[in-house]
C-alpha cells in the first residue's frame, strides 16, 4: 500500500519524532510503500494569501510550492498524521496544509450551480492519527475532541466511503515518563503493524 505520512512539529528531538520514525518503520517493514512529508522541515506556508482565496472555490491552486503536495496527496492510498495536540486541535502548521492543499479539484469538487461538495479522495483507504495531548482524555471527552473530529469526521468524508480510521493519542504528555512513552512507542507499533495488515 502507498502511505503517506504527514509529519508536523518544529522541533526535531521531539517525541512526536519518535512517533514518526516508529511509524516509518513499522510501514516498512511491513513492505509499504512511504512518502514523508514534514512540514517545519521544507518550511511549508500554511498562510492562504487574497488572490488564492479568491480563486478558492474556482479552480485547483496555481501555487506551484503545493504541486508536490498535491501529487502526494493523489498518489497515497493511506495517510498517517503525526503532529502534537495543542488547543484541542492540529497545529496551525497542519491545519494550514489542509486548507491550502485539499482545495478544489484535488480533495472535492464543486458544480459551478452549488450544490454538494464531491470528494475526489476516493482512493485513500485508510487514515491513521498518531498524536500527543496535555490534556487527560477525559478532559478531552469533555471538550468533544475537535481536533479528532477534524480529522476523522471531516477529512474522512472525502475519502473512500468505507475508509478505515485509527486515532492513538498520548494523552497527559506533559507528565509522561521514559516507561510511558516507551510504552506507548511500542502500543503505536503494534497498531499500526495490525491496522496496515
Amino acid at each position: 500500500m502507498r502511505v503517506l505520512v504527514v509529519y508536523c512539529h518544529p522541533v526535531p528531538e521531539s517525541f512526536c519524532a519518535a512517533l514518526r520514525d516508529r511509524a516509518l518503520a513499522a510501514l516498512d517493514a511491513a513492505g509499504h510503500e512511504t512518502r514523508l512529508v514534514d512540514l517545519y522541515a521544507e518550511g511549508f506556508d500554511p498562510v492562504m494569501g487574497a488572490e488564492e482565496r479568491r480563486g478558492y472555490n474556482v479552480h485547483e491552486p496555481s501555487d506551484d510550492r503545493l504541486a508536490p503536495h498535491i501529487q502526494a496527496l493523489r498518489w497515497a492510498q493511506a495517510m498517517v498524521f503525526v503532529y502534537p495536540t495543542w488547543w484541542y486541535g492540529q497545529p496551525a502548521m497542519l491545519k494550514g496544509w489542509f486548507e491550502r492543499v485539499w482545495a478544489k479539484d484535488v480533495a472535492f469538487t464543486l458544480a459551478a450551480e452549488g450544490g454538494r461538495i464531491e470528494p475526489l479522495m476516493r482512493h485513500i483507504e485508510k487514515l491513521a492519527i498518531l498524536t500527543t495531548c496535555g490534556a487527560p482524555r477525559w478532559w478531552s471527552f469533555l471538550v468533544g475532541h475537535p481536533g479528532r473530529k477534524t480529522l476523522l469526521r471531516g477529512i474522512r468524508a472525502l475519502c473512500a466511503r468505507r475508509c478505515r480510521t485509527l486515532y492513538l493519542a498520548k494523552y497527559e504528555m506533559d507528565a509522561a515518563d521514559e516507561p510511558a512513552r516507551a510504552a506507548f512507542l511500542a502500543r503505536v507499533e503494534r497498531r499500526l503493524a495490525a491496522f496496515f495488515a
